[in-house]
């Protein structure tokens, strides 16, 4: 079984930044894929940005030149760094880990953008 904690949401202004972050335990399979997706009210959840254990990565286009993905394969750790913030941006962002077989979920960090 695998865990995923995130942490690093909060309330922030227009144009500010954020940093999530987001910590995998238990049995991971080397190969596999972290990511972000997010999830607005009364909106279906959506890509933010993923990378690969090989470094590969794939950004939504709204957040392309805006959000930066990385990740420490020894901390089975992923990271999304977020500048330029907008309004909407503003959702509750969950971590996925994926493998050829499975398909985890952390629990969700808020993220709300507003003056």
């Amino acid at each position: 079984q695998v865990q995923l904690v995130e942490s690093g949401g909060g309330l922030v202004q227009p144009g500010e930044s954020l940093r999530l972050s987001c910590a995998a335990s238990g049995s991971i399979f080397r190969l596999n894929v972290m990511g972000w997706y997010r999830q607005a009210p009364g909106k279906q959840r959506e890509l933010v940005a993923t990378m690969a254990n090989g470094g590969s990565t794939n950004y939504a286009d709204s957040v392309k030149g805006r959000f930066t993905i990385s990740r420490d394969n020894a901390k089975n750790t992923v990271y999304l760094q977020m500048n330029s913030l907008k309004p909407g941006d503003t959702a509750v962002y969950y971590c996925n880990l994926r493998t050829i077989t499975s398909d985890y979920w952390g629990q969700g960090t808020q993220v709300t953008v507003s003056s």
